[in-house]
């Protein structure tokens, strides 16, 4: 009998070897388990919907499912493969319960904040690997910056976020969320993460193997 943990052990494997983790995702999603707590937190993704304006595949999970295969290709540039991998995961799980429609607009106001409580909980089922846990949840945490950033919106925290997080780390995620959508522009969204660590005040030396990926 398939366990709780043993799902996890799979998910965590697949995710972190695979070329393309989404395969094996959306096949373990059709399981039983699925169902369960807290395993239905990722399941719920799959009927969260999103702005078709910014996310033309459509549901939160088709987003998660595209943002994982590219996190794939970057993570050997990751410091911390384990962490950046999760986070790839994870990173949306706060939109079922934060996404409303309003005027006429789907939005998922804070899901950043949110999700991040939600990561801790959902991996404190499985891991007694604080430190690894912490590096995930402030991923996600902040993973919204680079948008509000290059936006000017007032939303952006850089100060508090350079403290918390490796900016290296949450570029790449960046770079990973932007890419994980439908239409993308590559060019544009590399520009972007350059902008971001620009306004972070990162040395040039930083932003080049970002320049090439």
């Amino acid at each position: 009998m398939t366990t709780s943990n043993d799902l996890f052990s799979e998910i965590y494997e697949h995710i972190i070897n695979d070329e393309r983790p989404s395969e094996f995702l959306n096949e373990i999603a059709k399981e039983p388990e699925f169902e369960k707590y807290p395993f239905n937190m990722l399941k719920k993704l799959k009927e969260t919907k999103q702005s078709p304006k910014y996310h033309p595949e459509g549901s939160v999970w088709n987003h998660t499912m595209m943002v994982v295969d590219e996190a794939a290709k970057f993570k050997d540039m990751s410091r911390n493969k384990k962490a950046f991998m999760l986070a790839a995961l994870l990173h949306d799980i706060g939109k079922y319960d934060t996404t409303k429609v309003r005027n006429g607009k789907i939005t998922s106001y804070n899901h950043d904040k949110y999700g991040a409580e939600l990561t801790r909980k959902f991996l404190n089922e499985f891991s007694e690997d604080n430190e690894l846990i912490d590096n995930v949840v402030v991923l996600v945490r902040w993973h919204m910056q680079i948008l509000f950033a290059t936006n000017d919106l007032p939303f952006a925290d850089l100060d508090r976020m350079k403290k918390e997080v490796d900016l290296r780390e949450i570029a790449l995620l960046g770079l990973c969320d932007r890419l994980g959508r439908l239409g993308a522009d590559s060019v544009k969204e590399k520009n972007n993460i350059q902008t971001f660590l620009q306004k972070c005040g990162v040395d040039k030396e930083i932003l080049v193997p970002l320049s090439r990926v």
